[in-house]
């Protein structure tokens, strides 16, 4: 406690720390106020039926990425997930298209010119997917939640389409805005912090909810719910170990002599992460996932709708080892697209760098290849089983709402973007010759461990 009361003074004395930080809260304060902000024309009130349906299933984690926004018909109900969804067809179409392969390897000028795609993207995205939730509200709200000003009205007008989906895209951009802001001139990766900040802000009804339905339960209940709060403590520290964990591969660069002075002769290390692909595999196997819904609703046969019901149980044996399996081939493969060892092995060469007792060249390139083969499988099996813990803690009786916690890409991202954010401000400590927050004076975020 003593060393944690000195480092918020030692942060307090760093000007540009405390100021990082101010502005940072600033704008997430901002995000959330805009998140109880309700769509012009729609009666706040009466609310409840939206509600009721995102409570579980994929807009129950949609509304949990927008901290709400999207159960309570907010300006900004879409949040960030439009832009989440450019940069994902971005990396994609960066390993496939020559003009993207190009404009990566031109350094800074490259990354103005593809975040300015994924911008004019995620309008794109953002106008395509703001009229399905216009007409997902009217067809959960009465008639008159959507025209509450005129009680003669029993149907949205045109106007009220219209604006609404302006208001919803320019919401979106002004959520993006933000989280480039603080990127810019704030603490951490903005993006990041505001989906950290839409999950962390359900975390406290999901825990006091679940409070009071164990303490009504007789026997036990309280000691169930410590159980449940030390199964979630665990499930944190694995999350913390797939963040965090690498294997080092030892690189011995050569001496080579310039005029009269000597360079290399030394030996350096290259961490290769244990979970290089983030939470991306999780992602497309939850894209993947949702396609027998799809197919339920277009089904007229009673196979097709058999086989589609059980494979869109959540809580069933056949969904969460088919998701589990899904999760461990798409890290395979993110990770193959993600790590070169030919590049790798190339910019060892042109550095005078081997791997010791290992040829350079195609050599090591393979040596690479072999570590991160090695390394992947269990990262893939640890993330395959972060995934499906919800539905694990759902079978021993935690509720929905709370179970969304224990797992899934909503755990890994806010265990990153904290490691992340803590990394920095310990950054910030050590230039100025201040203690850190841990005593070795270290922590991995992202930078070392994959990012979202």
């Amino acid at each position: 406690m003593k060393r944690f009361i000195q480092t918020i003074k030692n942060i307090y004395k760093i000007d540009e720390l405390r100021k990082r930080i101010g502005y940072t809260l600033g704008l997430i304060l901002i995000y959330r106020f805009g998140s109880y902000v309700t769509i012009p024309g729609v009666d706040p009130q009466q609310l409840l039926a939206l509600r009721n349906q995102s409570s579980s299933g994929l807009l129950g984690l949609l509304n949990m990425f927008s901290g709400g926004a999207f159960s309570n018909a907010s300006i900004f109900a879409l949040g960030i997930m439009p832009y989440i969804s450019a940069s994902i067809v971005i990396q994609l179409l960066g390993m496939a298209i020559p003009y993207f392969q190009k404009l990566q390897k031109e350094g800074e000028s490259g990354r103005k010119k593809i975040n300015q795609i994924t911008r004019y993207l995620t309008v794109v995205i953002t106008a395509l997917q703001a009229p399905g939730y216009i007409a997902n509200l009217t067809s959960q709200l009465p008639a008159t939640a959507i025209t509450p000003f005129d009680p003669n009205v029993t149907s949205p007008s045109v106007f009220f389409w219209i604006s609404s989906v302006v208001v919803l895209v320019s919401g979106t951009m002004f959520v993006m805005w933000l989280g480039e802001k603080i990127t810019d001139k704030g603490l951490g990766n903005g993006i990041s912090l505001i989906i950290m900040v839409g999950i962390m802000a359900r975390l406290p009804f999901a825990l006091f909810s679940e409070l009071v339905a164990r303490m009504e339960q007789k026997g036990g209940g309280l000691v169930l719910f410590i159980v449940e709060i030390a199964v979630l403590v665990m499930v944190v520290l694995l999350c913390i170990l797939l963040v965090q964990g690498t294997r080092k591969i030892p690189v011995q660069y050569a001496k080579r002599v310039v005029g009269n002075k000597q360079y290399g002769g030394v030996r350096q290390y290259i961490p290769l992460k244990v979970n290089a692909a983030g939470v991306m595999p999780i992602i497309f196997a939850q894209a993947i996932m949702f396609l027998p819904l799809t197919i339920a609703g277009f089904a007229s046969s009673e196979s097709l709708q058999g086989f589609a019901a059980t494979f869109t149980n959540i809580n069933g044996f056949w969904y969460n080892f088919t998701y589990a399996i899904l999760i461990i081939v798409f890290t395979y493969f993110y990770t193959a697209i993600t790590v070169n060892p030919n590049q790798m092995a190339e910019d060892m060469k042109k550095n005078n760098g081997f791997i010791p007792g290992v040829k350079p060249g195609k050599k090591t390139a393979d040596f690479i290849d072999s570590v991160m083969s090695k390394i992947t499988f269990p990262g893939s099996l640890f993330l395959a089983l972060v995934a499906i813990m919800p539905a694990l803690v759902r079978m021993g009786g935690v509720s929905t709402q709370f179970a969304q916690f224990y797992g899934g890409t909503s755990l890994l991202i806010l265990v990153g973007v904290v490691l992340d954010t803590l990394q920095q401000i310990e950054s910030h400590l050590l230039m100025r010759h201040y203690e850190g927050l841990t005593k070795s004076g270290r922590i991995k975020g992202r930078s070392a461990a994959g990012a979202f």
